[in-house]
This record gives C-alpha cells, structure tokens and sequence, in this order.
C-alpha cells in the first residue's frame, strides 16, 4: 500500500512510524520534518500528505504532531479526506470500520512504541463496514465535501 506520513517534528516515534511501515511492506512517502527541507509546519506538512491521497498518490497517510488535533485538521480540510485522532487501537479499528477513515492521525506526545503498534495493527485489520447506516453517513460526509468546493 503507498502511505503517505506526515509529521511537523523530527520525533523518535515519527521515525518509528515510517520505519514500522516500512517493515510492514508499504511504499511510504515523507512530507514535513520527516523529509530534508520540506516545510514542517503542521498545517502544510499534514495538507500534503492528505493530498496525495486525495489526489490518489497514497491510498492512505498517517499525519503527526504534537497533540495530533492540528494535523487532523488540517488533514480533514482536504476534499475526500476522512482522517481521524487515534490515540488507541480501539478507536482506530472504529475509524476504519465506521468512518471509512483514509487519514490516521497520531500525537506524538502520546504515542508510545507499544501503543503505535497495536494502533497499526488494528487500523490495517479492520476493514470499512457495509452496514447501510453506516455506508450512509460516510457518503453524507462526502456531499459536505462537494458542498463546500468552490466552483
């Protein structure tokens, strides 16, 4: 799968992240602090990494910073974009399962080793529900999406 990580610090659990995916056998692309010379400010590191999925160059991206909320919203602020704060498997495999979430996003303060992993592991486990109620309010969030681009 190509991942695109985004994080606006150069932090050990970033490096962790991209090395963790690696071993997983994604194809990951670095934006922000994670890549020589790249702009690391949260708001246009985080836009980029969500633009490659968007725009259909990453099928997913993780995206990081201190607390994790400023990524995620300046992830969510790009069209087609569902990224989602996960600070524990349970709530990622919810975010995949019910959300159809596309964008991970991760604080890293909180994260530890341990906890990234089993963030991971239950993100990648957990496949997009196909209950109508749910499939209903994803598509919902997609029109608020097509809403809200200019003409």
């Amino acid at each position: 799968m190509r991942i695109s990580v985004s994080s606006d610090m150069d932090e050990p659990v970033a490096r962790l992240l991209v090395a963790e995916l690696r071993h997983r056998g994604h194809d990951v692309r670095e934006h922000g602090a994670l890549r020589p010379g790249a702009d690391a400010q949260w708001a246009v590191c985080s836009e980029a990494a969500a633009r490659d999925v968007a725009e259909g160059a990453a099928d997913q991206a993780v995206v990081c910073c201190w607390t994790g909320t400023g990524a995620s919203i300046a992830a969510n602020k790009v069209p087609g974009v569902r990224a989602a704060l996960c600070t524990d498997a349970a709530t990622a495999d919810g975010a995949r399962r019910w959300n159809d979430a596309n964008v991970l996003a991760l604080s890293l303060r909180l994260t530890s080793q341990p906890v990234l992993k089993e963030i991971l592991d239950a993100w990648f486990a957990a496949e997009p529900s196909q209950d109508p109620e749910d499939r209903q309010n994803v598509a919902r969030v997609g029109r608020l999406d097509a809403a809200r681009k200019p003409s």
